[in-house]
């Protein structure tokens, strides 16, 4: 990220300037307390019940809580934590977060066709996104024709058949984009990626692209596999856990209670992050007495509170240390490792001052942290989106997996590498082969179990499939699940390129921001949801996911489905398919049998079985309790399926990113009251900010310096040289927070705006959402272009601004 200028400047009359905003909210209700110093206890188990309640009502509480994250129930849709054995369970076997996410999918409001016949699209659209998410489940297939103002309903079968006719009508399969979020089942992926590679493409970009893209091609070029390679019981055991980019509290706060159970045990644990987070501080476990009266338990033995994208160089650091104290696993990296002698020289010539630059913490810090390593045993690194979304991350992330090698931490129990996915079911997407780059043994498996020579040209990721929206060369999307244009970065870019499209068709549960940012035509699609029966004519159906560890378990919810309307994914994937591949004579073109498929997933566990490496007996190992765990060669044998078929240890240099004056470095977070783009609420419990999202966290010197104070309402700039716009994000309060001096914090997908399209990771092209360059400045100069026309000089906005008064009260206590 760059800026035009070392000082903060109003766009002028004369730039070239974004203002992004979808149902911009009222923010004069914000409150500021201070951040909380413990996770969960009581007050989690109240807003739970209060949140599960009013939405679902006592009857459905009962029906989906107790059985959520059961061996004989259904998994939860708020992350990817893996569960305990079957026999170490709970019965409340669920967080905060996870019933939150329970009580929207089973609420008990409706978006019926008549709703939508109330609503217009632009009506919709002029509401912000917690508004959209409490209108309902969508009970009815709906459409939006060509010139419509409306969604209108219309049948299954005409839906399948309208799909079909605009996919049948492209000059070149390629130009169908086909989406797919981490909420998707196994079953539902295996034939969404059937279906597209039958079709023709692989054009299958997916939320990891968005997320853990950048770990998936660090850890595949390290150590042969792009997955983590712990089990929980390796949580458990480690003597050592880092923390990197995470904040279990709010994002995988199921995490907390292996986190006590390795705290109990005697393990360490080092939290790595621009902001002091409630969950890494102390947990109060609600069903231990301890955390409902007593004082909980300790989190983080050591906080380093490091500057944004300052992880390469302090991991680099530490090897240095390492390396000079003669802390390395010798044996191991000589049977084991491939490069350490590179890397061993790269180390030893670290800067110091370069360090300090790039982490804004002292060597004191950094060699407290180094000396926790070299004394462990057993260590564990983990880590999430503060680590792979940045311009750096592959290269930081492969750093973190040369600590891990150096000290042979990997095929060792309590000990390896743990990347925690945020969706339930990412990784098991990718394991079904969703994915825009398949290799081509999962092509050959393909090809063999059905008969059809698949695409082998890579297909588009997230980045590229909006590219080629915007640019004409694709002109259909569909996404199975998700909220597209607010997932993905360069909110205003992506909203267009939407708009250009022929055909956009969305299989959703409730109504989202992508539904209104549609194509020429549109498709709403309303599906099943986790918490709901899926019974065909076959039988009652249950699905298959995989958590971040690896672990596949069988789903099956309890509730009656919202609507005698609704279908599973899989079944309409299913439908989709076999109107679109149907020849004259009413077979498939490849002779697959998508009806058996859609009436009976165990077939489709049967072609899994044969296609997707580790799922052999796939039926079988289901359907115990509990699942079972995918090989993983690295963890299971200390195999590495790389270029030297040893694990690599990789030499990076270092960066530091440079923020020019007047500036600020901008990472995106999510609030407590959220999941991804779904907001719950609007109260972030443990920061202390109630009421409001549009905030932006400066540290107080900052706000001092910067001429503003806390409650003032700042439009946040970002200039990108690449294309020389200025994207703005309008009407965000100052809130002062303990952040690293020179940067920042604000929630998204209200901040995406700012993150260009092209301002990606190298190699994982993932968008640099935590590495943003912003200045803060007067609202009216931002969207009335003030300064460069001759209306106001951009030095007195800057300056008229510290005497202007809030336009409503802050309220702080």
């Amino acid at each position: 990220m760059s800026t035009s200028s070392s000082t903060p400047h109003a766009p002028g009359a004369g730039d070239a300037q974004v203002v992004a905003g979808f149902g911009v909210q009222d923010e004069s209700g914000l409150e500021v307390h201070a951040p909380k110093d413990a996770a969960a206890g009581v007050t989690a188990v109240r807003v739970s019940m209060e949140r599960a309640l009013s939405h679902m009502g006592p009857k459905r509480t009962g029906q989906t809580l107790l059985k959520l994250n059961q061996a004989d129930g259904f998994d939860c849709m708020s992350c990817a934590w893996p569960d305990p054995d079957p026999d170490e369970r709970h019965a409340a076997e669920f967080c905060e977060n996870g019933a939150k996410a329970v009580a929207e999918e089973a609420t008990r409001a409706r978006a019926t066709p008549e709703f939508f016949a109330r609503h217009s699209i632009a009506d919709l659209d002029a509401h912000d996104e917690y508004w959209l998410g409490q209108q309902g489940r969508i009970t009815h297939p709906m459409v939006k024709r060509p010139g419509g103002t409306h969604y209108e309903q219309i049948g299954w079968d005409d839906a399948f058949a309208l799909v079909a006719q605009h996919l049948q009508g492209l000059d070149s399969p390629d130009e169908a984009i086909f989406y797919t979020s981490g909420r998707a089942s196994n079953e539902s992926a295996f034939v969404y990626q059937l279906f597209i590679r039958a079709f023709g493409t692989n054009n299958l970009p997916d939320c990891s692209n968005m997320c853990h893209e950048s770990t998936s091609v660090a850890l595949a070029e390290s150590i042969g596999i792009g997955k983590g390679s712990v089990s929980l019981r390796d949580i458990y055991d480690a003597e050592l856990i880092v923390i990197a980019g995470q904040n279990p509290g709010t994002n995988h706060p199921r995490m907390l209670s292996a986190l006590e159970i390795a705290k109990r045990r005697g393990a360490k644990i080092i939290s790595i992050n621009p902001l002091r987070e409630a969950g890494l501080v102390n947990f109060r476990n609600p069903q231990k007495p301890r955390g409902v009266v007593g004082r909980g338990t300790p989190i983080a033995d050591l906080h380093l509170p490091i500057r944004i994208n300052g992880d390469l160089a302090l991991f680099q650091a530490i090897g240095h240390l390492l390396e000079q104290w003669g802390a390395v696993d010798s044996a191991f990296v000589e049977q084991y490792t491939a490069g350490y002698d590179a890397w061993a020289e790269h180390v030893r010539d670290l800067d110091w001052d370069v360090v300090a630059a790039a982490t804004g913490l002292s060597r004191e810090q950094i060699e407290e942290a180094a000396r926790m390593i070299a004394d462990s045993d057993a260590t564990i690194y983990c880590w999430a989106m503060g680590l792979t979304q940045h311009r750096n991350a592959v290269a930081t992330i492969k750093e973190v997996v040369n600590l891990a090698l150096v000290r042979g931490d990997i095929g060792k129990r309590g000990a390896g590498v743990c990347p925690v996915r945020g969706h339930s079911n990412v990784q098991g997407d990718r394991t079904m082969g969703i994915w825009e780059k398949a290799p081509d043994h999962f092509l050959d498996a393909l090809q063999a179990e059905f008969g059809f020579d698949p695409p082998r040209e890579h297909g588009y990721d997230t980045v590229d499939a909006v590219r080629a929206l915007r640019d004409g060369k694709a002109k259909v999307f569909m996404g199975l699940g998700g909220n597209f244009v607010h997932a993905v970065s360069d909110t205003d870019v992506a909203a267009e390129a939407l708009r250009k499209a022929e055909l956009t068709v969305h299989v959703s549960t409730k109504i989202n921001r992508s539904h209104l940012t549609h194509g020429e035509t549109a498709l709403i699609l309303p599906t099943l949801g986790r918490t709901e029966m899926d019974v065909r004519a076959s039988g009652p159906q249950f699905v298959t996911v995989e958590d971040s560890m690896s672990s596949v378990h069988a789903s099956r919810g309890p509730l009656e489905p919202a609507s005698p309307e609704l279908r599973s994914e899989t079944a309409i994937v299913c439908g989709i398919a076999r109107a679109t591949l149907r020849q004259d004579d009413g077979s498939d073109v490849h002779g697959i049998d998508w009806d058996a498929m859609a009436e009976d997933y165990g077939i489709i566990r049967g072609h899994i079985a044969r296609v997707v490496p580790g799922c052999e007996d796939y039926e079988r190992k289901v359907d115990r309790p509990g699942g079972f765990v995918l090989p993983h060669p690295p963890r299971d044998s200390r195999t590495f399926r790389t270029a030297s078929g040893k694990g690599e240890i990789a030499v990076s240099p270092i960066e530091v990113l440079h923020v020019p004056d007047g500036h600020l470095l901008l990472q995106t977070l999510r609030s407590h009251d959220q999941f991804n783009t779904t907001i719950y609420g609007l109260s972030d419990r443990y920061r202390g900010i109630e009421d409001a999202r549009r905030v932006v966290m400066v540290h107080p010197d900052d706000v001092a310096a910067l001429g503003w104070q806390e409650g003032d309402v700042v439009d946040l700039v970002t200039h990108w040289e690449d294309d020389d716009v200025d994207r703005v994000a309008p009407g965000f309060r100052i809130v002062s927070y303990d952040t690293p001096r020179g940067t920042a914090a604000a929630y998204y997908p209200e901040t995406n705006p700012l993150v260009p399209l092209d301002s990606v990771a190298e190699h994982s092209n993932t968008p640099t959402s935590k590495s943003v360059v912003i200045r803060l400045v007067p609202p009216s100069a931002a969207r009335d272009g003030e300064g460069a026309d001759g209306t106001q000089d951009a030095a007195e906005s800057e300056t008229e601004h510290r005497s202007r008064p809030n336009p409503e009260p802050l309220h702080l206590s």
